[in-house]
């Protein structure tokens, strides 16, 4: 909160807010200079240094910064994390010095990479100060100087030109034609046009207080003069540096996951761990041979490959990503674009090009459409659907347009861009659309004199000399002020009266295309036309009709994403109509409700979570609102992505499940926010995006099913024999062979399966449901426990036959490695048949050929076979371990026909 000012408190008739201190639009230049001190000529350099002792720099400052050794400690709080380096301590003391080692990178690097996610999500504040004006023009001591924009106090008088970028939030007292550049506050496409009159809404958008410039925005054109109100965190820009610094990181479903798996398992290997080796104990067993195999059993039980093979995912999804156009910067953000189910999403250039475009022309009585979106000038005009030629009339409408407009389309790498006002650049590109050159244009009737637009006029006009030496004005601007000039029109290539019925008509016409969120202009000229009275006496030629519109893909996206499940919402500062207007053009809004920041200020936070599913547009919102908005649906049990490229956005994109900014048209405080920059600024592009975001995940669950079903056989198989009385059927060594042989290779593999083909015509995954779904469980289940009965079936009767315990040690381990390679290809799916595309994971072919490879190897080297027990396989040996390897594939095609039909609930 800003200290009060050493001045009389404001009269009853101005606003005050819950800080005490007047809402400034609604305050007159002269209450606003008189509360804030201060005289036009500025403050004396005394009163400035005397100023900055009590409020301090024009700086913004963080107010829950955390050390980076802080930051990196929390790394160890994750369960699994302190569970694998249980297993690289009794893997070191075992003597397995290569596993602990490898156990401890895999640590070090989940360890690091999650520091520098959390390290680099702290930066938006960093991105949001550069940003700020690094000097100001200002009056001291009546005399303009230029000054360090952090040493602006409340009370100085600042100067704006165009090209100068806002150093605070200022009350204005001069504009002449001032536009400022409110994009990355606001949202608006436009500049803002600036006033110095007050309003008398209190609640007035931001976007709306036209008396106001706030700090952070730029001046695009015109000048002005005004009286510094709020410095630093007091500023707009301050409050939306409060939220981002004050909103958490939302922790991702698979982070979640993770956790909770990593707490399951090492519980789990106690509870195992203890009942074997208690059981062991009790049945007499050596003391030693008993903590081994414990240990060893430990380490089995958990997956110490998990963090790689969880990262390997990520990290492959994020460089398939970048190749279709997303950066993402946090890993695990992958993973929850998969389980995204809302998008909030921000219109201007976004879900439209940012480049306004004129849609309609009504000249002599016709509406006509003219194709084509954005600076392209490549279009057409259509007469109710059909192309013509364009008519005089329409010729001489866009002339006015070219000639009355300082606008112009310059190529650069390839694309057309405007130099200029987006409004009069899109004048000049449907001129060329209709055959006119701007250049030839210019050159035949130079300009020689103007009338700026101002705010308070709302029209431009420029003089303009003829090939007889005569002179001919063109002006454009609001229609009624336009139409209050003229007193005819053009009809036919003659100028008739212009009649009340006439300008009535026009005036309906203007009506009708603003209803469709269309900005209409109104052109007319004047031929002989005098440098002392040119705006009497016109000849109106007609109105354009423009708007900033969709992206062509943008349709096409909503669609998948409806198909994918996923709901499509729009977020912007922009006006109800024209965001409801490209929001009907893109598909989203078909039944869903409009809804305004004013309407929402007034919903409770309980109001807005239960309305916010039958909301599909929020218009003219603020910060503050884009993050209620994304709470609610949070709140909901929703994963939401936000997107966005303003600094308004920040606060949403840092709280949202994604984050994601513009690469193109993004502010750098967006793209330190968000977790994912579009490269493009393509909507489609987030489609693919939660493509890969499923792929990564059905991977990850196809390794995490694979692998924990390898765990329970080899559970289920050494407990039954302990339990049995019978002696251990594995070794040490062997435990640890199976454990590294199934967790590497063969499941690194699982991890860059290719997509299953119908992934984005299933709905999102339920973030609350995880991993472990109930078929999925089933699938876990049901491989482990075949895979444990089996091999201990095989132990017990090659017992019982009489052969020697070594053999039939080493008949069983082969079968157990084999049972989970014919595993790997069934848990390349919990719904689709092993069948099914059998070798279309070529990396898993090549993993399962290495190792059987090693396996033969493993039975036939004799050193090998010293080392893990193993002896020369005769062919009846394969014929046997293969034959029961392989029961495993009708056991699991079985249970995925039952998963199919819903005998274990739905599919996820």
């Amino acid at each position: 909160m800003m200290p009060p000012l050493p001045s009389a408190p404001p009269g009853p008739e101005q606003h005050i807010d819950s800080d005490g201190r007047p809402i400034w639009h609604t305050v007159s230049v002269e209450d606003a200079l008189a509360h804030l001190a201060t005289a036009s000529l500025g403050l004396s350099g005394g009163e400035a240094v005397q100023r900055l002792h009590v409020y301090g720099p024009n700086e913004l400052t963080s107010l829950t910064r955390e050390s980076a050794w802080r930051t990196f400690a929390a790394q160890f709080k994750n369960a699994l994390i302190v569970i694998l380096l249980c297993a690289t301590v009794i893997s070191g003391f075992l003597g397995h010095t290569l596993e602990a080692v490898v156990i401890t990178v895999i640590v070090l690097f989940a360890v690091l990479l999650g520091f520098f996610q959390e390290y680099r999500a702290s930066r938006a504040l960093d991105a949001l100060r550069q940003m700020a004006a690094p000097t100001a023009r200002v009056l001291r001591d009546g005399q303009e100087t230029v000054v360090p924009a952090r040493e602006l106090v409340p009370g100085d008088v600042v100067l704006l030109r165009a090209g100068d970028r806002v150093p605070a939030d200022i009350r204005l007292t001069q504009a002449i034609n001032l536009a400022i550049d409110e994009a990355a506050l606001t949202g608006e496409s436009q500049p803002a046009q600036k006033t110095i009159s007050p309003f008398d809404d209190p609640r007035l958008p931001l976007g709306d207080r036209r008396n106001i410039t706030y700090a952070g925005t730029s001046a695009v054109l015109g000048r002005g003069q005004g009286v510094v109100v709020s410095t630093g965190m007091a500023t707009e820009f301050g409050r939306i540096a409060r939220m981002v610094d004050t909103v958490e990181i939302t922790r991702t479903p698979l982070q979640e996951n993770l956790d909770r798996l990593g707490g399951t398992l090492g519980k789990a290997a106690l509870v195992v761990v203890g009942l074997v080796v208690a059981i062991g104990l009790l049945r007499g067993l050596p003391v030693i041979q008993m903590f081994m195999f414990g240990i060893a059993l430990a380490v089995a039980v958990v997956p110490e490959a998990l963090p790689a093979v969880v990262t390997i995912s990520l990290a492959i999804g994020v460089r398939r990503m970048v190749k279709r156009n997303a950066l993402v910067r946090r890993l695990p953000i992958v993973e929850t674009l998969g389980s995204t189910s809302v998008i909030c999403s921000d219109k201007t250039g976004t879900l439209t090009r940012n480049e306004m475009t004129v849609r309609h022309l009504f000249a002599d009585e016709r509406l006509l459409d003219v194709t084509g979106a954005g600076y392209d000038p490549t279009g057409e005009v259509l007469d109710a659907g059909r192309a013509i030629d364009p008519p005089d009339s329409v010729r001489a409408l866009l002339t006015a347009g070219v000639l009355a407009s300082d606008a112009r389309v310059v190529s650069r790498d390839g694309r057309p861009q405007v130099e200029g006002d987006p409004t009069e650049g899109a004048l000049v590109v449907a001129a060329m659309k209709a055959g006119l050159d701007p250049g030839f244009l210019n050159k035949g009737e130079p300009r020689v004199a103007e009338i700026p637009f101002t705010s308070e006029r709302r029209r431009m006009t420029t003089l303009h000399k003829t090939a007889d030496g005569s002179l001919t004005a063109y002006s454009k601007g609001a229609v009624e002020e336009v139409l209050a000039g003229c007193t005819s029109q053009l009809r036919s290539g003659r100028n008739i009266e212009l009649t009340p019925a006439d300008r009535e008509r026009t005036r309906a016409t203007e009506q009708r295309m603003a209803a469709e969120g269309l900005r209409v202009l109104a052109l007319a000229r004047r031929a002989g036309a005098t440098v002392e009275d040119p705006e009497s006496g016109m000849t109106l030629l007609g109105l354009v009709a423009m708007m900033d519109p969709p992206r062509p893909e943008a349709r096409a996206a909503v669609r998948t994403c409806e198909a994918a499940g996923i709901r499509a919402v729009m977020i912007t500062g922009d006006h109800p109509l024209t965001a409801a207007t490209v929001a009907r053009e893109v598909g989203m809004l078909t039944d869903g409700r409009v809804v305004s920041g004013r309407e929402l200020e007034v919903m409770s936070d309980a109001d807005l979570e239960r309305d916010v599913a039958d909301i599909t547009v929020y218009a003219r919102v603020s910060p503050a609102d884009k993050l209620r908005v994304v709470t609610a649906w949070q709140k909901r049990g929703d994963v939401a992505a936000m997107t966005g490229d303003g600094v308004n956005d920040a606060p949403a994109l840092k709280k949202a499940d994604v984050g994601i900014a513009m690469g193109i048209a993004g502010t750098d405080v967006s793209k330190e926010a968000a977790g994912m920059t579009l490269l493009d600024d393509n909507f489609a592009t987030i489609v693919a995006a939660v493509e890969e975001g499923r792929i990564v995940f059905g991977n990850i669950k196809k390794y995490l099913m694979y692998l924990l079903s390898c765990n329970v056989g080899e559970i289920v198989l050494l407990a039954g024999a302990v339990i049995a009385g019978l002696p251990l059927p594995l070794t040490a060594v062997q435990i640890l062979y199976v454990n590294l042989a199934t967790d590497g290779l063969p499941a690194l593999a699982l991890a860059v399966d290719p997509s299953e083909v119908d992934l984005m015509r299933r709905k999102p995954r339920n973030p609350r449901v995880g991993i472990f779904t109930r078929p999925v469980v089933a699938m876990l289940l049901a491989a482990g426990a075949w895979s444990g009965i089996v091999n201990l079936t095989l132990f017990t009767f090659g017992i019982a036959a009489g052969r020697r315990l070594q053999d039939v040690m080493a008949l069983t381990f082969v079968t157990l490695v084999l049972i989970q390679f014919f595993n790997a290809y069934n848990c390349r799916s919990d719904r689709l048949s092993a069948f099914n595309r059998p070798l279309a994971n070529r990396w898993l072919n090549i993993a399962v050929a290495w190792e059987l490879a090693l396996m033969i190897a493993i039975v036939y080297v004799p050193f090998l076979q010293r080392a893990f027990g193993t002896f020369s396989f005769s062919a009846i040996d394969w014929l046997m371990t293969i034959a029961l390897a392989f029961s495993i594939v009708p056991v699991l095609e079985t249970v995925k026909w039952m998963a199919r039909r819903g005998w274990f609930g739905d599919l996820a």
